[in-house]
């Protein structure tokens, strides 16, 4: 990051901020030495804000007017993430589908293997069925556990799709279910999982270290969010949580989605700052 000005720490930016913001000027404010310090990527940028701090910052139009003026706003807004919304949907649907697990003859329809000629699940995946290596993220066991995933994938799934687009965020579900359900698979030998929570930790992980790279507007994750799912992460490996009897948890999914999450968001992230 570079250095761009500094001020008293009794001033107020957030006009300057929400300036750069509608601007798209990637920035961070920080303390340091009693001043808050305004930070941006490059020497260009910097001069930028520089100009507009000693010209005045001009009014930004209100996004409530804006949207008056447009039509609804938070419709607009589920026009800009249709691949968020369209997961979210099938999710919603193989919930009711499945019964939240209780049918077993809908759950099979999911699993990561198929049944054998036995009637149990197979030892080995049947690549002529190559869509079960993904299907598994559709699979929820209890209205906490659809509900939990949900709201973490809109979190971090619209961001991404605000930010790179719907055909990028479909690719990353791709490969972190990919990830997260083989990781899974080889840890426990059994077919039977399920959830979105693999997803969920990669494309937390791809956030997370994509704006640590290259900082951002869209994924400007309150580091609060990163520490609590870090921390969830934490309990499910020690065993605490399904000792609580909140139930099983698919840790070697969560690590695996996290690990690939981290690995392309650090990868993404340099591109992106070398760009």
């Amino acid at each position: 990051m570079y250095r761009a000005m500094n001020c008293p720490l009794d001033e107020d930016l957030s006009k300057l901020a929400r300036f750069l913001r509608s601007h798209g000027v990637v920035h961070r404010i920080t303390e340091e030495g009693g001043r808050q310090v305004v930070w941006t990527v490059d020497e260009s940028d910097a001069q930028v804000v520089q100009n507009i701090y000693a010209e005045g910052v001009p009014e930004v139009v209100d996004d409530r007017s804006a949207a008056a003026r447009s039509g609804s706003g938070w419709q607009t807004r589920l026009r800009q993430v249709p691949v968020t919304l369209a997961v979210l949907v099938l999710t919603g649907l193989a919930a009711v589908y499945t019964g939240l697990g209780s049918r077993p003859e809908a759950i099979v329809d999911f699993t990561f293997t198929p049944l054998a000629p036995n009637g149990f699940l197979a030892p080995e995946i049947d690549m002529s069925q190559w869509w079960r290596l993904v299907t598994p993220i559709f699979l929820h066991f209890s209205l906490m556990h659809v509900a939990f995933n949900a709201l973490w994938f809109w979190e971090l799934g619209r961001r991404i799709e605000l930010r790179s687009g719907g055909l990028w965020l479909l690719g990353l579900i791709v490969l972190f279910a990919l990830s997260s359900n083989t990781a899974q698979w080889l840890a426990s030998g059994n077919g039977l999982f399920g959830g979105m929570s693999g997803v969920v930790y990669g494309l937390l992980g791809y956030c997370w270290l994509y704006q640590w790279v290259a900082p951002n507007v869209h994924f400007e994750l309150p580091k609060g969010v990163v520490i609590l799912m870090l921390v969830w992460l934490l309990l499910g490996v020690s065993g605490l949580i399904t000792l609580l009897g909140l139930g099983a948890i698919a840790n070697a999914a969560h690590i695996g989605g996290l690990v690939a999450g981290c690995i392309v968001g650090a990868v993404a992230g340099a591109l992106q700052r070398n760009r």
